[in-house]
């Protein structure tokens, strides 16, 4: 735990401080090519979980809406903490949502209507070869995958910044690969 800490806390000032504005916005133009290209590997998909852009993270959200405008049937939805060390649970969003603070300051939809993505968009703070991911340390996205129905898990995709990508992670009994990393270099 204290290895996965120390990792966590270099990782997250290492993409805090790294390039300016402009080449932030480059990576992030970049990241945006790739994510939805693996996006496109899903064509059944048409609801994609997504995340709340913190501590300079990569923001997906015009991305989304793009993704969106190509067809009225697809949605996007934000995670929601209802509890700590409870599985999320995800509420519809659109670019126009009116958003209220939730846990831990992070923006979330206003209106509470629960949607079940297909697709998971998942923040790394950290990213191996493998395809495991670091995040913040809380879990909630390894509960809420574990507690999803297997008949209807969501494909997962991670997002990170090339920064992010380690040797090989410090993996506990929970952890789980996810399907493809995405970065403004490669696809994982």
């Amino acid at each position: 735990m204290e290895a996965k800490s120390a990792l966590r806390a270099s990782l997250l000032a290492t993409r805090e401080t790294q390039g300016g504005e402009a080449d932030h916005e480059a990576r992030g133009e970049a990241l945006a090519r790739r994510l939805m290209e693996a996006v496109a590997r899903h064509p059944d998909v048409s609801s994609i979980g997504f995340y709340w852009p913190v501590a300079g993270e990569f923001d997906a959200r015009n991305a989304l809406t793009v993704w969106m405008g190509l067809s009225a049937a697809r949605s996007a939805a934000l995670p929601v903490v209802v509890a700590p060390r409870q599985p999320l649970v995800f509420h519809a969003w659109r670019c126009d949502s009116a958003m209220k603070k939730g846990r831990y300051g992070i923006a979330v939809p206003q209106e509470e209507r629960v949607v079940v993505p297909d697709l998971l968009l998942i923040p790394c703070v950290g990213f191996d070869a493998d395809r495991y991911r670091l995040g913040y340390g809380g879990g909630y996205y390894d509960r809420t995958l574990a507690f999803w129905p297997a008949e209807k898990k969501p494909a997962t995709i991670g997002v990170a910044f090339e920064s992010a990508k380690c040797d090989a992670l410090p993996r506990g009994e929970f952890d789980v690969p996810l399907e493809a990393i995405v970065t403004e270099a490669s696809i994982y």
